[in-house]
This record gives C-alpha cells, structure tokens and sequence, in this order.
C-alpha cells in the first residue's frame, strides 16, 4: 500500500480494513514461525538429551572387518581368520570374537561410513579429539600450544564444573603415539588452565590420584593455613611465565579435589564389589571403563577413556597384553585374537550393561571410536615387527558405535562395499562426532569458542548425526 493511499484510509472504515490486514499477515507469520519451529525440533533430533558424555578411544585403529563390519563371504586374504556371529538384531553380524557384544546389539547403534582422507596415527588422533585435520596431515607431530583444543576442553570453557572439579577427565591416558604423548588432548590454543584431568594407570594398588589422602596432622584449620600461604606466595611472585602459570592452575586444582570429599570418594575403585571389577576386567581398559562409569555416576559431564595407553605396545612388550595396541600391521589375529578382542568384549560389554542397569544410558552418550580402520587385505609388513600378516592404515571406511541418551538400539547407519572398503551411503566424519557431543550436551555445534586472545572459532564444522535419533 502507498503513503497516499494510507492517509486516504486512516479514517473510520478504512482504518478498520487495514488493521484487519495487519493482522491477518501477522497471524499468517506466526503460522510460519510455529511450522519453522516445528522443523526445526525435528531437525534437532537428540539435541539436549545427554547429561553426560562417555567416550572410549580405540586407539591405533580398530579394524572394522574383525570387529562391527565382517566380511564372512569374502576371499581368505580380505576376510581374515575370524568368522561372524548373529546377533541380537536380526540380520546384523558382528565378529564372532566378540560374543557378549553380540547379544547387546540391541542397546546401541553402529555408524559403518566413516571416513576420512588422514592415514597416521598421530593427525588422525588429532582429528579424532579435536574434530579438525591437522596442519600436517598424516603424521605424528608432537603437542602444540597453538593445536586445536581437545573437545572436552572447549566443553571446560563452554560449561565449567559444577558438581565435579573439571568437566572433562581422560583415563588411562595420556594416549600414547606409540610410546609419545599424541596431540588433539590437550587445550591448546586455548589455555592450560582448560586441559582435562588425565588419570593413568588404574590396575594398580595405587590410588587413582595419589595425594589426595587425609593426612592425619592436616586438619581442616591446618590445611586453610596452607592455602593462604600459597595465595600469598602467589600474589608476591616474581616470574610472570607460562611456567609459573601453570603450575598456579595446579595448584588450585588439587585443592579444590581436596575441598571434595565427593570427587575423592568417586575416584576410589575398592568401594567397588569384587564382583563387579571381575565382571570389568581386572587390566588397564577394564577398570578405566569401570571409572568411567563411577565418573558419570558422580556427575562428570565428559569422559573419555583410552583403550589403550600404547597404540602398538606389543612390539617393546609382546607379553604384557595391557600393552598391546589396536595398530595391528603384522600378527594382527595372533593379539586379537589372544588380548585386544577378548578384552573388548568383556569390558565393553560390561560398561554398556552396568550403565543400563543403573538408568544411566537414558542420559549417557556412549561412543566407541578409533581414528581410523584397517585395510581390507591381510599382508605382511616387512617394516614391522611381527612374523605373521596383518592390515594397513585405512581410513576411507572404518565403524564406530554409539548408545545411549535416545540412540536408536540395533540401528546400522550407512553400509560398505561387499570389503569393507569404501562407504556406498552418506559419509560421516570425525568432525560430525564432534557436532554430536555438543548437540546431545545442549551446547549448539554451530556456536563458537574463544581462544585465550579472544578469537573466535566455531565448535565444531560437522553436522549431529540425525540418523542415530
């Protein structure tokens, strides 16, 4: 309508028609906002509906033909040695080493087209823990402080620790490339003061944090003396280095453990029945899950548990089996079938049915991931140590395993060639995990974080992974 035209009808009648109009427009935007926020709740499938996030890194690349992708019809040098199973879902097989996992098959879903185009270790750790590749991609470099934060620090920055001391705790950690700490765990370009706990070895007598004991001759009077004294301290420092800095942010952090009888109290696995550490495994990966689940228990929002400390341990130490890694370039059927398999089926299986019986996968995302798979061709690596063949590097098609916090149980979402080889349906990356972390947490994956000089950097560049929902 025109300015003139509007003057004409300001009056009486006219008015009347063009509120009327107005109206009628309005009422019809609001229709398509109402419909717009219909699709969009449609579109946001699963977005908010996990408290907590627990995450178990395969590290080294678990192979999807001996574990959620067999091949039982295939050639002898691209199936390999194991065969297949049914499982509690008709029509899904799984490897027939993995038994318990079968029967559960129900209680989560698996994801078989991943891929990505990283094929070392160390850059597709980094892509895996971080969502992003890694300037120098496949290669093993080493922790930067300008690296991409590891998603459960942007998730300290994004939502500090209420209940628990820190909002993100790694165990069995730190992932070890092969024998080096690899990168994508640690903050980063964000800060020290945002790194996640990393708790070690837990199938030990000792304490998972030692020093946190009540010392007899430390009362509460005693122990507030300490505190201000190292306050104090602090305020009359002479250095100003990152050093300094970042001992200050440890310092704090272990007096807030002490200040939380509840936190200490979590981290104790002998308040745990025999029984029940039995029934995880009494080695490293089985009591780091059992933890876990103690952690999400006591209100930790993220916890990420590392298989295996060593992505190929076995060759400095062949016998010790909590060193053997999933980096099976040659003997791979001789350590899974003897460790890596067994150990998996048990301690897996175990954390799923624990988290059930306790209600907490309603409100837990579990995830099983590696950074990558194996090739679908069983060869001997003379590079390597080992006698007997085994599979290469391969990250054009790999599996991953999700449950819990409104995942579809028994869902298979996306399929392989008859090889296992290259994905035949939509593709999902390790940046699209990301994206799921924070849509389950609530935390919008399109949303940004902030490095320590305030730039801006978006959460995740991948996409929720609608088809779990």
């Amino acid at each position: 309508m025109q300015r003139r035209s509007l003057l004409q009808c300001a009056g009486g009648a006219g008015f009347a028609l063009l509120t009327q109009i107005l109206r009628q427009r309005m009422a019809s935007g609001n229709e398509r906002v109402v419909s717009e926020a219909k699709s969009s709740r449609q579109v946001a499938a699963g977005f908010g509906r996990a408290k907590s996030v627990l995450v178990v890194i395969a590290s080294g690349g678990q192979s999807q033909l001996e574990t959620w992708d067999p091949r039982p019809d295939a050639p002898s040098q691209i199936r390999g040695a194991f065969g297949a199973i049914s499982t509690a879902v008709p029509g899904t097989i799984l490897c027939d080493r993995l038994p318990k996992l079968a029967r559960l098959a129900d209680r989560y879903a698996i994801v078989k087209s991943m891929s990505h185009d990283d094929l070392d270790h160390g850059s597709a750790l980094y892509l895996t823990l971080t969502g992003v590749y890694h300037s120098r991609l496949s290669s093993n470099p080493p922790p930067r402080e300008t690296d991409h934060p590891f998603y459960g620090c942007v998730l300290e920055q994004q939502r500090p620790a209420t209940t628990f001391l820190r909002s993100s705790v790694i165990l069995n950690g730190p992932a070890m490339v092969p024998f080096e700490p690899g990168p994508g765990q640690y903050a980063g370009l964000l800060g020290r003061q945002y790194d996640s706990l990393i708790i070690g070895d837990l199938a030990t007598d000792r304490p998972a944090l030692p020093g946190l004991e009540q010392l007899d001759d430390v009362d509460a009077r005693r122990h507030l003396k300490r505190q201000r004294l190292l306050s104090e301290l602090q305020r009359l420092r002479v250095s100003s280095s990152s050093r300094t800095a970042d001992m200050e942010t440890i310092y704090q952090q272990a007096f807030g453990m002490l200040d939380r009888p509840a936190a200490r109290q979590a981290l104790d696995l002998n308040a745990e029945p025999a029984k029940i550490r039995d029934r995880y495994g009494r080695h490293r990966p089985g009591q780091a899950c059992l933890l876990g689940r103690r952690l999400i228990e006591a209100g930790v929002p993220l916890v990420t548990v590392v298989w295996n400390h060593s992505n190929r341990g076995q060759d400095r130490d062949p016998d010790d089996l909590d060193q053997h890694g999933w980096d099976t370039h040659n003997d791979i059927f001789d350590v899974m079938g003897k460790s890596l398999l067994p150990r998996f089926d048990q301690s897996f299986s175990a954390l799923l049915e624990d988290m059930d019986q306790r209600g907490l996968l309603e409100s837990t995302l579990v995830i099983c991931m590696g950074e990558f798979g194996r090739a679908p061709l069983v060869a001997l690596e003379r590079n390597f140590a080992g006698a007997t063949p085994g599979r290469k590097h391969w990250a054009a098609a790999y599996s991953i395993v999700f449950a819990g916090a409104g995942v579809r149980g028994g869902a298979v979402i996306g399929a392989t060639d008859r090889h296992a080889a290259y994905p035949v349906s939509a593709k999902y990356g390790p940046w699209d995990v990301t994206a799921t972390i924070f849509h389950a947490l609530g935390i919008d994956p399109g949303g940004h974080f902030h490095d320590s000089a305030n730039r801006p950097y978006p959460i995740s560049s991948g996409q929720p992974i609608a088809a779990l929902y």
